[in-house]
């Protein structure tokens, strides 16, 4: 892949670091940022590495009033030898123009969007944590600029590259957490934004969210839009059960999040010769395979948390304990066999791993 010239524009002034060994997720930024203009008739502009500073925007702009954007997750591993290395970051940057296309924003050249990431990251490689369980946590995102009250796509736009050093997402790191199943609200539905990774989609799910945590759990677990009774995806990550011996997902519809950790286990599992399914999954069927000793396993997997244990599951009044509400042993192997991909510690057979 060939390197894009990039105006790079150093900060004079370089923030204190915080402490790599007591990271919160997403409260601390890197010295700079990365910036690239939009304009109708011109195209994508003006690449560029500045210090990370706020941004300016006419009160009209698009994205206050109309939620025009998109966003991606991805992140930057340390590792024992001072290495840099990214996860599958062609998949997140193929995701974001699928998300692009469907908000009906313009598409980023994908190429160029790495090579941007690259030069960030080496630019600010000081930043990237190097301690057990700490990442460099990347955040792409397109918003609408354009000073316009119709109802239309904005006519320019920005894309941004943040970056964030992070511990674990969940409080509970790779212990098993409590998910409330959600039967009122509702995410996202077939036909309309729930397949892309748009700002709405996680403003709509904030209600229930709250709810959940007020009543002691950590996350909330979506059903489908239409007849709240087959389950789509946790509020921040996608899920998976091992229900007798076989390793249950819920299949891509048109209203779930196609995670690139999701299309990794499903691929680790494949290469295990574990039985691997995705289908359509009810809760009745869940709460069955529960009282007949059958759910051996629940968890989530995405970006941030990487895999994240279910230990139990509230639904209609009932507590559905999950192997005795501690960690299985696949739901284990998983997360050491991609966490040692991702730094590097592990045979990488896929050929996931991108060196910055």
């Amino acid at each position: 892949m060939k390197d894009y010239p990039i105006e790079v524009q150093l900060s004079t002034e370089r923030k204190e670091k915080p402490d790599f060994h007591n990271l919160e997720f997403g409260r601390n930024f890197t010295d700079h940022m990365f910036l690239m203009d939009y304009t109708e008739g011109k195209g994508w502009h003006d690449p560029r590495i500045v210090p990370y500073q706020p941004i300016t925007l006419d009160p009209a702009a698009v994205i206050f009033h109309y939620g025009q954007t998109v966003f991606e997750g991805l992140k930057a591993y340390q590792t024992a030898d001072e290495q840099i290395f990214l996860f599958r970051p062609n998949k997140n940057f193929e995701r974001l123009n699928r998300s692009l296309e469907r908000l009906c924003m313009p598409q980023i050249d994908e190429e160029l969007a790495l090579s941007a990431l690259k030069q960030l990251i080496n630019v600010d490689r000081n930043w990237v944590p190097n301690v057990e369980g700490t990442s460099l946590y990347i955040r792409p995102f397109v918003i609408s600029t354009e000073a316009h009250l119709g109802v239309s796509p904005s006519l320019t736009y920005q894309f941004i590259i943040i970056l964030s050093p992070v511990g674990a997402y969940y409080k509970e790191g790779i212990n098993p957490v409590k998910i409330a199943v959600e039967t009122e609200y509702t995410r996202a539905v077939k036909g309309g934004t729930g397949a892309a990774k748009t700002a709405g989609n996680y403003a709509s799910g904030l209600k229930a969210q709250e709810v959940a945590e007020d009543a002691g759990y950590s996350q909330v677990l979506w059903l489908d839009g239409k007849e709240h009774k087959y389950i789509e995806e946790v509020g921040s990550m996608n899920v998976f059960f091992k229900i007798n011996g076989e390793v249950v997902t819920p299949e891509l519809n048109g209203s779930i999040l196609a995670g690139i950790t999701r299309d990794s286990i499903i691929n680790l599992l494949k290469h295990w010769n574990v039985p691997v399914t995705e289908r359509k999954l009810s809760m009745d069927e869940l709460v069955q395979a529960s009282k007949e000793g059958k759910l051996e396993e629940a968890f989530g997997a995405g970006t941030a948390a990487v895999i994240s244990p279910i230990g139990e599951l509230f639904y209609k009044e009932e507590k559905l304990v999950v192997n005795n509400g501690e960690t299985g042993e696949l739901t284990r192997k998983l997360y050491d066999e991609l966490t040692g991909i991702q730094n590097n510690k592990v045979d990488d057979p896929f050929g996931w791993r991108v060196l910055v």
